[in-house]
Formats: structure tokens, sequence, C-alpha cells
């Protein structure tokens, strides 16, 4: 179903394709760090954090446990002190890399 497709009568948005990608990349940070990790994975917590800046370690890491769940970032726990925690993409991330490139492009022509 594409946006074509959509009629707004007999189906609500959230049960669509594009309701169903918005609710797994949606949000104010999920973009941001599916771009980082495209850019350079795998990257640590406190790598990431400081790369985005304005984003609390809070919603980082609930951020993180959102994209873990719905399949797109793996988590990888090395045994030792201090802990040390690196994210990266799955391939089910990988699949969404092209539209990321082309948000990057229209970024580049309309800015």
């Amino acid at each position: 179903m594409g946006i074509s497709d959509f009629d707004g009568e007999n189906i609500a948005i959230q049960d669509t394709p594009f309701g169903y990608t918005m609710s797994v990349i949606g949000g104010k940070w999920k973009m941001i760090i599916l771009y980082l990790l495209a850019a350079k994975q795998p990257v640590r917590f406190n790598e990431m954090q400081r790369q985005i800046g304005a984003i609390t370690y809070k919603v980082l890491s609930a951020q993180l446990k959102e994209l873990e769940a719905d399949g797109l970032v793996t988590r990888k726990e090395f045994p030792q002190i201090p802990p040390k925690v690196e994210y990266s993409l799955t391939s089910k991330a990988q699949t969404i890399l092209p539209v990321l490139e082309q948000l990057c492009e229209w970024g580049e022509k309309n800015r």
C-alpha cells in the first residue's frame, strides 16, 4: 500500500506500512542514532551520546532499547570493568540505509 492507495477512510494510518515504519523509526532521535551507526559501527554508548550532544543518558538508553526490540540494533556487552557495550546495525537496519541516503540527498538539494 503506497501513498496513492491511502484514502483515510477504510484503514487507520497506524495500520499501513507507513504507520509501521514510523512506529519503528519515528521520533526525535532514532533516525539520528541509525545515521551515526550507518556512518561508523560499532559505536560505544558514551561515544554515541557525545556525538549526538543534546540527548540524555536515559533517553538514549530508551531509544536504543526500542531499536533493539524492533530488530534494528544489536547490543554487544563485554565482560570487563568498567562495562563496555557496543551497538551495531542489524541486517534489517541495513535495508533502510538507501532511504537514509535519499534523505541526505534531499537535504543537500533543498537546504
